[in-house]
């Protein structure tokens, strides 16, 4: 993946592409990034349209997401055409919906893989999260017919203060059921920049635990690597991420953005053919001219070549050019040694401490 990752980067091919076919959905999770109202998706005509467009372009890997896909009847229609397509198809669900028909149809449909969101072994808590009474329940039905299927299933744990002791047990449930788990412990800000939603994080003490948690974040301890270390070149010289140079997000409404978490609105679909966005937005051209050694604060910082920093997250922050905080608590979390961007955050909150003054 590396090499033909860094083969598409030389060519300037959009690799892999995630289109949110809806921002409706069934559940009305508490950590939600998305507004659910329906402010006029694609029709299935304008997203085969968009498929074909990046079949030719050179896209290969196609994430299916939402909301929830399965609100859309055209769902189906869409998955084949991808697959028509010859595209490594990923669906990305809440599962509620999923019965054995439709477990059945994505088998037969050869869709790759299936990732469902699950955020407690506890039914309670995880209906609490969704608030959606019997949701766990059915989530966990919809997993069992897709294993039942032959279809590879992963369960997401996206933790938050209302769930974070239950990873060990949403881990434990995986196995149980033979799938695979990925535990998550970032909570994005809401895609209008909103970031109320943020006081949902974790505390520090219980991050820390979390990111050195051998069954997190394996042997070596390292629970974050650089998204988009692409190619042999060192951390520094390497792209801050993948996202907007081998990758790129298309809302339901046709917008264009480097990555669903990084919502800086390169262009729409509906207007202009995918590959004239992909290669002439000016936007896009800013973004890519961003290299890890320019991102004020990062370059010096102990933390350069084992960070996990988001470009979009530093977006949402004020600053695509500057550091995630939000990612630096992390690598602090993760180390005990607080980062460079930190470091200088606590001084200009406690500017006594410049001068040698002692603080409380």
């Amino acid at each position: 993946m590396r090499e033909m990752s860094a083969k598409a980067l030389k060519l300037g091919l959009p690799l892999s592409v995630q289109v949110d076919l809806t921002y409706r959905c069934n559940e009305r999770c508490v950590h939600c990034y998305l507004d659910h109202d329906d402010h006029g998706e694609m029709t299935a005509a304008e997203i085969a349209d968009l498929l074909d467009q990046l079949a030719e372009a050179g896209a290969l890997f196609l994430v299916l997401s939402g909301g929830e896909i399965f609100l859309r009847q055209d769902v189906f229609e869409i998955v084949a055409h991808a697959r028509r397509l010859r595209f490594l198809v990923k669906l990305k669900t809440n599962g509620v919906m999923i019965d054995r028909a439709r477990a059945e149809r994505i088998a037969d449909l050869g869709v790759e893989a299936v990732q469902v969101s699950v955020y407690s072994h506890n039914a309670r808590v995880h209906d609490a999260i969704t608030t959606l009474p019997g949701s766990f329940r059915r989530t966990i039905e919809g997993v069992r017919l897709l294993k039942a299927c032959g279809v590879k299933v992963g369960l997401t744990n996206v933790l938050m203060k209302q769930n974070a002791s239950d990873y060990p047990g949403v881990q434990a449930l995986a196995r149980t059921l033979g799938v695979a788990c990925t535990i998550d412990a970032t909570i994005a800000p809401m895609m209008d920049g909103n970031r109320d939603v943020l006081a949902l994080n974790v505390d520090g003490g219980t991050l820390r635990k979390v990111l050195n948690d051998p069954a997190v974040a394996g042997p070596a301890g390292e629970a974050c690597l650089p998204p988009g270390a692409i190619g042999e070149t060192g951390a520094l010289d390497a792209l801050p991420c993948s996202a907007g140079h081998v990758s790129c997000y298309v809302s339901p409404y046709g917008e264009v953005y480097p990555c669903v978490q990084f919502p800086l609105t390169a262009g729409s679909v509906r207007g202009t053919p995918f590959m004239d966005i992909w290669r002439n937005s000016p936007r896009l051209a800013d973004m890519r001219s961003v290299g890890m050694s320019d991102v004020a604060g990062c370059a010096s910082c102990i933390h350069a070549e084992s960070c996990s920093r988001c470009p979009g997250l530093a977006f949402l922050e004020g600053d695509m050019r500057g550091p995630s905080i939000q990612d630096c608590k992390k690598a602090f979390a993760r180390t005990g040694v607080a980062p460079l961007p930190i470091v200088r955050t606590q001084r200009k909150q406690n500017p006594a401490d410049e001068t040698g003054s002692r603080t409380c």
